[in-house]
């Protein structure tokens, strides 16, 4: 595997770094200064192809004024070909008040909603209504306590529609383990099942080898899953 460099502009690296999961503030803070401190499309996360993602949107089905949910959002070109293709309903949600301003800045706010919020001890995710589509791109391969991972899926499963759609790429079990200096738990489509429970259904699932700003490979598991009770 390629590229594993230290630091920020390596998300996908297998470095050490002082910042902790333990310390709520402290990660705010490592989040915030990566979208301070470094050009968008220099960050080790910033895709050029959206492909994998839009794909799996597309096969939802879902017509374009569905509720949309982009956790971990930052400052994400996704919602960006999202507008483009007539979705109207999106919120974006991310840790980083620093990301969310500069993609609030980039597409305004007349049909995306920000909302600042932590995923494991979430406030104001909790006072959305339900949604329809829930997307994290390597977001929930960050909690590595049961306890946050426990938070993070009794959220997502009271706030996706009977019906809804949940599509979650993390990190796949040939994966580094570490990211940005941060260590992660890595997922296969079965362990994503496990964790979503009988009340939802996989739908499609593929592996995609991810190219990083600085030209390392990071491989994902791509999975939609459909609730079904």
């Amino acid at each position: 595997m390629k590229g594993e460099s230290c630091g920020i502009n390596d998300k996908g690296s297998s470095c050490c770094s002082s910042t902790t999961q333990e310390d709520g503030k402290n990660l705010k803070d490592h989040w915030d200064n990566a979208y301070l401190n470094s050009p968008e499309e220099k960050l080790g996360w910033y895709e050029s192809d959206l492909t994998p993602t839009l794909k799996l949107v597309t096969k939802t089905g879902l017509n374009k004024k569905a509720r949309i949910l982009n956790v971990g959002a930052g400052s994400t070109t996704l919602i960006d070909e999202l507008l483009k293709i007539d979705h109207s309903n999106i919120i974006a949600t991310d840790l980083s008040e620093v990301a969310l301003k500069k993609l609030e800045g980039r597409l305004g706010n007349e049909k995306v909603i920000y909302i600042v919020d932590d995923l494991t001890k979430p406030i104001e995710i909790n006072k959305i209504d339900p949604v329809d589509l829930w997307i994290d791109r390597a977001v929930l391969h960050f909690f590595t306590e049961k306890n946050d991972q426990d938070t993070y899926f009794e959220l997502l499963k009271n706030k996706v529609n009977y019906n809804g759609f949940v599509l979650l790429a993390e990190y796949n079990l040939s994966g580094a383990t570490i990211c940005s200096g941060l260590p992660v738990h890595r997922y296969s489509k079965e362990l994503l099942a496990e964790k979503l429970g009988n009340d939802f259904e996989l739908i499609q699932n593929f592996n995609y080898i991810y190219l990083m700003p600085s030209g390392a490979e990071r491989p994902y598991v791509y999975t939609l899953f459909k609730k079904i009770k």
